[in-house]
C-alpha cells in the first residue's frame, strides 16, 4: 500500500520550493551575521552604521527623511527598513568624515549612490531628474 502518485507529485514542487525558501533565508541571514562580526578595530559594520546614525540624527529635517524614503520606495517594504538604515549610515559617515555641519541633499544623493548597488541608481536618476536637480556633480559616481 503505497502513496497514491499524485501526492508524490505534489511533494517535489513543495521541497523544491523549501529548499529555495531555506537557502533564500539562509544568505540574508548569513549576509547580516557577516556585517554583526567584529573588524580589526573592534567594531562591526553594523556598530558603525549605528554610530553614524546616532552621531548624525540630530542634523536630519523632515524634508531630508522624505527625500530618503521617496528613493527608497522601490525597496519591498519588507527590506525598507534595513535599506534605509544602511543609506542613512552611509550619509552619516560622510557628514562625520567631511566635518559637515548640516546635512544637506548632496550628502544625500552621495550617500545613496555609495551604498546602494547599480541597479538601484536608475530609480535615483529618474527621481532626481522629476525633481529637476542636476545630476553633473554625481557623474562620475554614477558610472
Amino acid at each position: 500500500m503505497g502513496m497514491p502518485d499524485w501526492v508524490i507529485w505534489l511533494m517535489i514542487p513543495w521541497f523544491l520550493f523549501m529548499i529555495w525558501f531555506l537557502s533564500t533565508g539562509g544568505y540574508f541571514m548569513f549576509r547580516k551575521f557577516l556585517k554583526g562580526m567584529p573588524k580589526k578595530d573592534g567594531k562591526s559594520d553594523l556598530d558603525w552604521q549605528q554610530y553614524y546614525i546616532e552621531k548624525t540624527h540630530h542634523l536630519w529635517s523632515e524634508e531630508q527623511k522624505a527625500l530618503l524614503e521617496e528613493l527608497v520606495q522601490p525597496v519591498p517594504q519588507l527590506f525598507r527598513d534595513t535599506a534605509k538604515q544602511t543609506i542613512a549610515g552611509k550619509i552619516g559617515e560622510l557628514v562625520v568624515k567631511e566635518n559637515g555641519k548640516q546635512l544637506n541633499e548632496d550628502f544625500i544623493i552621495r550617500g545613496y549612490i555609495m551604498a546602494t548597488p547599480k541597479r538601484d541608481h536608475k530609480w535615483l536618476v529618474e527621481t532626481l531628474e522629476r525633481k529637476q536637480i542636476d545630476l553633473t556633480p554625481y557623474r562620475e559616481l554614477l558610472q
